[in-house]
Parts: C-alpha cells; sequence; structure tokens
C-alpha cells in the first residue's frame, strides 16, 4: 500500500497567510489552524492529522496559505521528501514568486529544543508547489520556518510543524559562552551593549578566526548574496513566527568580522545561527543569549 502523508495546515489571519504540503500521493488529512501575521509577515504551518479551528475574529482575511506534506512513518538519520504548496485563500496555487536572498524560498528546520538547526533552499516545481529532502537527527518535535515572497508582496514567514516518532534525548544545559570552535573557525561573539534588553537595539558582531594561528579570516565569501546570515528564535514552546528573526549582515566591517543589528522583542533565552562562507564551506556558527 501507499505511505499515508501527515499534513497540517496552518494559516494566517492578517495580510497574508502561507500554506505547505509535501510527498507524493496518499491520504491526506488538512489541518488548520489560525494564526496571525507580523507588520511585513504571514504565517502557516502544515501536519498531518484532521483538525481545524476558525479564525479568531481577526478583521483581516487571510490571503494565502500553506501546506505541508511529510511522509505518515518518519524516520530519524534518513532523507525524507518534503512538499510545500503555496495556496491563496481559495485553495488556488500561488505561481509567482520573487527571489530574495537568491531563492525562491528559504526553508529554516529546527528541532523544537533548538538543538538541531538546517538552512535548506526548496527547488520550485510549478503551480505553487516546493520540494525538498530533509534529514532529521532524533527522534522529536520539529518546526519548520519558511521564508518567501508571492510575487510583488512583502516577504511572509509560514511556520510549519511535525513530530518524528521514537525516544528522544534530553538536551544539554544552555551554554552561554561567547567564543566557540566550529572545525577549523573559531568564532566570537560580542554584543554592543553589556546586557541585552528586550526591544532595544544591538548590534551583534561575529569575530571569525583560523582556528590554526588566530588570524582574523581572509577567505570569506559572500553568502546567499551577503557577508552572512544570522537566524535568531526565542525559546518557546509552541515556537511561533514572532519567535522567528533572520537578520542580514551589515555591508562594511572589518577583515574576518560579520555585523548584524537587531533587536529581541521579548524577554527570554534566545539560540542564534550566523552562517559565513568560507571559500564554499558554510560555517554554521550557533550561540545563546539572555534578553530581560
Amino acid at each position: 500500500m501507499k505511505n499515508f502523508l501527515n499534513t497540517i495546515v496552518i494559516t494566517t489571519t492578517l495580510l497574508l497567510a502561507q500554506s505547505c504540503s509535501l510527498l507524493p500521493k496518499s491520504e491526506e488529512k488538512p489541518i488548520s489552524i489560525t494564526t496571525h501575521q507580523h507588520e511585513e509577515r504571514s504565517m502557516s504551518g502544515s501536519h498531518h492529522r484532521e483538525h481545524s479551528t476558525s479564525d479568531t475574529g481577526d478583521s483581516k482575511k487571510a490571503l494565502t496559505q500553506a501546506k505541508l506534506k511529510v511522509p505518515s512513518k518518519m524516520t530519524s538519520n534518513k532523507s525524507i521528501p518534503i512538499m510545500i504548496d503555496i495556496q491563496d485563500s481559495d485553495g488556488k496555487a500561488i505561481t509567482n514568486f520573487d527571489t530574495f536572498q537568491e531563492k525562491l524560498m528559504h526553508l529554516i528546520l529546527v528541532s523544537d529544543d533548538l538543538q538541531f538547526f538546517n538552512h535548506l533552499h526548496p527547488t520550485y516545481k510549478e503551480n505553487g508547489q516546493f520540494e525538498v529532502a530533509a534529514r532529521f537527527p532524533q527522534a522529536g518535535s520539529y518546526t519548520f520556518f519558511s521564508d518567501y515572497k508571492p510575487a510583488g508582496q512583502t516577504e511572509q514567514v509560514s511556520v510549519l510543524k511535525t513530530q518524528v516518532p521514537g525516544n528522544s534525548i534530553a538536551a544539554p544545559e544552555i551554554n552561554l559562552n561567547r567564543s566557540k570552535m566550529f572545525n577549523v573557525t573559531k568564532v566570537n561573539l560580542a554584543v554592543s551593549e553589556p546586557t541585552v534588553k528586550a526591544g532595544k537595539e544591538v548590534a551583534l558582531m561575529f569575530k571569525l578566526q583560523d582556528a590554526s594561528n588566530n588570524q582574523p579570516l581572509t577567505d570569506l565569501w559572500p553568502y546567499l548574496g551577503e557577508r552572512g546570515h544570522l537566524v535568531i528564535l526565542r525559546q518557546s514552546t509552541p515556537l511561533k513566527a514572532e519567535d522567528y528573526i533572520h537578520a542580514h549582515a551589515l555591508k562594511d566591517t572589518p577583515a574576518g568580522q560579520v555585523h548584524f543589528i537587531t533587536s529581541f522583542p521579548q524577554p527570554g533565552k534566545y539560540k542564534l545561527w550566523g552562517q559565513f562562507n568560507r571559500k564554499g564551506n558554510i560555517v554554521t556558527a550557533d550561540f545563546w543569549i539572555n534578553a530581560i
């Protein structure tokens, strides 16, 4: 028999909503969950199991929705095909998307305990459908943040959920160290303020050194059109669109350094993943920050 697909759909209630779907055909049970949209973003999510919620009374109707399809049998540490469908509020495929940061879609996959991170770029298959293969390192709950721009619209973020069955491993204690080794690269994180306060703008400065001699890197290449990329998520249950920040690197910084300016919207612990390109090898440097 064909594998059953698990599908969950989350639509946003403000300007735009998004949807995701996945894999080949099988029985599909959409789940609808209403969410809200930021000033420039809408969110949606998908998973498989049937249920729905009604609109929460927001006066602005969602214009898009997202559907995620994954196999009914999810296995850790194996390549899993994922499909994401982007539709309008009537269920019709949105077919045109604008490229941003060199891609049509950026898909951030994290475990809900924020121990695992992956930055994927699904392939557009026309008719509003994106496909990608994802690997889940262990059993547990996972969240996708699907970042894309319908043609002529602002950047949208859809939040999608899935579960990998089995016994999960307890997350290690949070490490607040500001200097870490990532293979042959040493990364030091400096923050412009001694205390990070919620809602206050701060500069995050990544200083990258060659581990062999502690000298600033001279072999940084652009990554997706920028000096680097930074994804930030607030530790929360469940993870939501308002917990997600995608910061853009400043253009002019000293050799071996990549700087970002952002703010942390709420008090709490935040996980940061800075991504940098060393001559074709992507360095992903993760740190924790506590905002008060």
